[in-house]
């Protein structure tokens, strides 16, 4: 596929500008702010560089979308899709990031820091006995890339972790891999709960009331999307001690509304869809290696399964 003129927006556009423009100066690029995007720069362009598609956004002449994000609901959740128009995303560090920030929040709460920090605020000399993580029953929701990172990462504590996922199907670092259907048999039994799914049409509030129902007292860490998550029923799970900590990497509305309870609830812990950060060098690091594969037509290991969403 011939690839000349690309349009890149979204809030890494200034910094990949100087790069993309020093490694690829046979290409024409526009650089603009999402705001300043207009409706000739859809038909001027053969590609679509982003996070998301701009407010305004139609697909023109454009062949390509290239997410700047390792998720791409942002381009296809309620929304049709020109079927000639090829979409990948962007692969990076994201599996790595995602581990090491649910195993922080894993050892936070297994090494009791939280009490150690009331235990000194109030003075207080209290051993309390700390819990092995290879003790701990994980299930993984989500056996993809960042999942059997996840997953990977556990094994190296002694986790024997436990993935679920639409099919079913076995992936490296799972001891064992359930389909949706068959979680019950390992729901109630969990420990820990790490939701690391796309949003699809499948997904979309998979984690709901009946399937709160069948938690006891677990922790439930989402590094997915917020939409997957019916925050109704995660706050009753959190009330009738279904859920004892909840760490919410991502919720369904971004920012969370000021109004939310979820802001002060004690057992919840937010932040800012932070887990996993495209970086500007991974950025067109990814982005360079997909136009490469293109202009020569071979396979694309980030090409996106419209059907499937991911």
């Amino acid at each position: 596929m011939k690839i000349g003129n690309i349009l890149v927006t979204g809030r890494l556009y200034a910094e990949m500008a100087k790069l993309l423009q020093q490694k690829r100066p046979d290409k024409n690029f526009r650089f603009v702010t999402e705001e300043a995007v207009c409706r000739d720069d859809f038909f001027w362009a053969d590609a679509y560089v982003g996070f998301r598609p701009v407010p305004s956004f139609e697909f023109g002449n454009i062949r390509w979308v290239h997410s700047l994000g390792a998720g791409v609901d942002a381009f296809l959740w309620n929304r049709e899709w020109k079927e000639d128009v090829v979409l990948t995303r962007t692969i990076g560090s994201f599996g790595e990031q995602i581990s090491e920030y649910c195993l922080s929040y894993m050892l936070r709460d297994l090494q009791c820091h939280d009490v150690y920090g009331w235990y000194q605020s109030q003075r207080q000399w209290k051993p309390v006995a700390p819990t092995l993580l290879r003790t701990q029953r994980v299930v993984i929701y989500g056996t993809g890339e960042i999942g059997q990172q996840i997953a990977r990462h556990l094994r190296l504590f002694g986790v024997a972790p436990i993935g679920i996922s639409l099919s079913g199907r076995q992936k490296p670092h799972f001891s064992k891999v359930f389909s949706v259907t068959q979680a019950e048999e390992v729901l109630p039994k969990a420990d820990w709960i790490i939701a690391a799914l796309p949003l699809t049409k499948q997904t979309y509030h998979l984690f709901d009331e009946r399937f709160f129902s069948l938690l006891n007292n677990v922790c439930f860490i989402n590094v997915g999307r917020g939409a997957t998550v019916d925050e109704v029923a995660l706050w009753s799970a959190l009330e009738n001690r279904h859920i004892r900590l909840a760490i919410l990497d991502v919720v369904e509305e971004e920012p969370l509304p000021p109004t939310s309870p979820l802001w002060q609830h004690p057992n919840v812990i937010i932040t800012p869809h932070i887990a996993a950060l495209t970086s500007v060098e991974e950025a067109v690091d990814c982005f360079l290696q997909t136009l490469r594969r293109i202009e020569n037509n071979e396979p694309l290991f980030n090409r996106v399964d419209i059907e499937k969403g991911y």
